[in-house]
């Protein structure tokens, strides 16, 4: 299954840390970090002692795939390990994340500020990787003395547990948006140029005009306060020149009623000309069907 927002055309972003899960326990979470690691370009897996082995097999398997979302190639890749310390031989820093202070004297830091520091040590070819620990219980004082920093997410405080894959997906969140400076996937495409003061005054002029055939400026003390709330209330909306060419039919519309015959542009359509006749084309109006030459 691949989710909307999925475009195969591009290339995968991959690297940064690796993502340790430490004796996960259901299939359908792992799925679900993968499909995690996958929306922020990381790419290493490892698994240590998963509950019930990996790679997973029968319905087991088929929840797994299922909730990576199209994300099955880090599923695929994933490694695993007998023990945390053989998942993180190879690292120069771990980060192990806990929501419970665990007396180490170690740092301790939330993703927002420490994914910087690990996206400009990745990319300087640094190895880091984060422990994430089981959806029960979390890691144990073993794990976290493995780590040479503590990463904990700033949540309710009488509700802190996060899903494993939540969790996973912060951090993917932060480390990507230090990585590649928080720029937007996508920006506002601009249709129309914003309108010139000379044509938002004019559009002031017609609507305040109309208002006040309509006897909206009452009593007339109140008119120039009614008038400057009215013209700021438009100002504050930043009018592009088809926003006011828009506005201004909208009101001739509602003052004047329908038309009484629709307007339509006509479309001057080429045909081609008998093989017999000459070079100039025959020009049909659109219009019971007669034909015109220029």
């Amino acid at each position: 299954m691949v989710g909307a927002g999925t475009d195969r055309t591009k290339p995968l972003f991959e690297g940064g840390p690796a993502i340790i899960l430490v004796r996960p326990q259901l299939a359908v979470n792992i799925g679900m970090c993968a499909r995690a690691m996958a929306n922020f370009g990381l790419s290493d897996l490892r698994l240590v002692s998963p509950r019930e082995g990996w790679p997973r097999t029968g319905a087991r398997r088929k929840g797994a795939y299922a909730a990576a979302a199209g994300a099955v190639h880090l599923l695929e890749r994933a490694k695993v390990y007998e023990s945390t310390e053989a998942a993180t031989a190879d690292l120069n820093f771990v980060w192990a994340t806990t929501a419970r202070e665990r007396g180490q004297f170690k740092r301790v830091e939330t993703p927002a500020r420490a994914m910087p520091e690990c996206a400009a040590a990745t990319l300087a070819g640094e190895k880091h990787g984060i422990l994430f620990g089981p959806e029960r219980t979390g890691l144990d004082n073993d794990d976290i003395a493995l780590a040479s920093a503590i990463l904990t997410f700033p949540v309710n405080p009488a509700y802190g547990s996060l899903n494993l894959a939540q969790a996973v997906l912060l951090c993917g969140y932060e480390y990507f948006r230090a990585r590649e400076g928080g720029v937007l996937p996508f920006a506002r495409e601009e249709r129309s140029p914003p309108a010139q003061r000379e044509m938002v005054l004019s559009f002031f002029e017609f609507v305040e005009g109309k208002l006040d055939a309509a006897g909206f400026f009452r009593p007339e003390s109140k008119r120039p306060v009614m008038q400057r709330n009215l013209r700021n209330m438009f100002h504050r909306m930043n009018l592009t020149q088809q926003d006011v060419r828009t506005l201004w039919g909208a009101i001739v519309r509602l003052v004047e009623g329908p038309r009484e015959k629709p307007q339509t542009r006509k479309r001057i359509k080429q045909t081609k000309p008998p093989a017999s006749e000459g070079d100039a084309p025959a020009l049909s109006s659109g219009l019971g069907g007669k034909g015109q030459t220029p």
